[in-house]
């Protein structure tokens, strides 16, 4: 198949451009920077270097090719003038114009959990905007939206915390389960979803590891050596005051912390409940906290 995966070679599409080339598969990644050139071509893949905010760009490198992955790149949360929401839809509108034009028939979407919900999901709105927008495509577009849960690594943002007070302190968590999920079992899925006939739509719950917020800190400690680490539950207006404290944008750090206390209540993670996976991933937390400590270690020496 060809096929054709955005993201450049981030946390998700590197191990997913990887997987395809290995299984024979021809893979063109779409990256901003040119820097990646050579990576892309080192690891079999064919690069195509341009910007997800040109159609034209889009549409001319998916036409001819059986299958995109299509995602959002994340946006800068300390940029004062970011319209998060906009992003996303107007990303949605740039990838449903390019593959409505280019012909394409499979498309396997990166949304996130609580993508289903139209409001209460703070900022993963957007991620929910984009499946409407593809949804709306000719029903001849076979469309998958996956929906990961909370990734590995964002818990690398709680390190200057760790550092500073000794304790990860969040509005969720604690003795809650946090459903988590690593990159790289979120690229085994897409690859399994791109090339596998499907007619339709339909969304597709990933998971690595449920785990209380208590438990997770208990094995990131035991990896930096602080055994006695402690997942503190503290309130939506201590998390918003940090949030701001540190210079994020004040609109999305108000749906930072809803999305938070959203997966803290459970409704965020109501769907994955609902159309949990038979196979859970298996990069589990234990793996990653590995990961966790290697970075952990370096921002010590820093």
């Amino acid at each position: 198949m060809k096929i054709i995966i955005t993201g450049s070679l981030g946390h998700i599409s590197k191990p997913l451009t990887k997987e395809l080339v290995r299984k024979g598969h021809s893979v063109t990644v779409i990256s901003s920077n040119l820097e990646r050139k050579q990576e892309i071509e080192s690891i079999g893949a064919s690069p195509a270097i341009g910007s997800l905010h040109d159609v034209k760009f889009l549409t001319k490198t998916f036409t001819g090719a059986d299958a995109v992955y299509t995602m959002v790149p994340p946006g800068n949360y300390f940029d004062p003038n970011l319209d998060l929401l906009a992003y996303y839809q107007a990303l949605g509108q740039n990838y449903a114009q390019a593959i409505q034009h280019s012909g394409i028939k499979r498309v396997v979407n990166l949304s996130t959990i609580g993508g289903n919900l139209a409001e209460g999901n703070g900022i993963l709105r957007g991620a929910h905007q984009v499946e409407l927008i593809l949804n709306a495509l000719p029903t001849g577009i076979a469309i998958t939206h996956m929906r990961p849960n909370s990734f590995y690594y964002n818990l690398l943002s709680y390190i200057p915390m760790i550092k500073s007070i000794g304790v990860i302190a969040a509005n969720y968590g604690g003795d809650h389960i946090i459903p988590w999920v690593s990159p790289i079992d979120i690229a085994a899925a897409v690859a399994e979803e791109l090339t596998t006939p499907f007619e339709g739509r339909k969304a597709r719950s990933v998971a690595s590891e449920d785990l209380s917020g208590n438990e997770t800190a208990r094995i990131l400690g035991k990896a930096i050596g602080q055994p006695d680490l402690k997942w503190v539950l503290i309130s939506n207006e201590e998390t918003l005051n940090g949030l701001l404290t540190v210079g994020m944008n004040p609109k999305i750090a108000a749906g930072l912390v809803e999305m938070y206390a959203a997966l803290h209540s459970g409704l965020l993670a109501q769907d994955y409940y609902q159309n949990k996976p038979t196979v859970m991933g298996k990069v589990k937390m234990s793996d990653y906290a590995k990961e966790f400590a290697i970075v952990f270690k370096q921002e010590s020496l820093a």
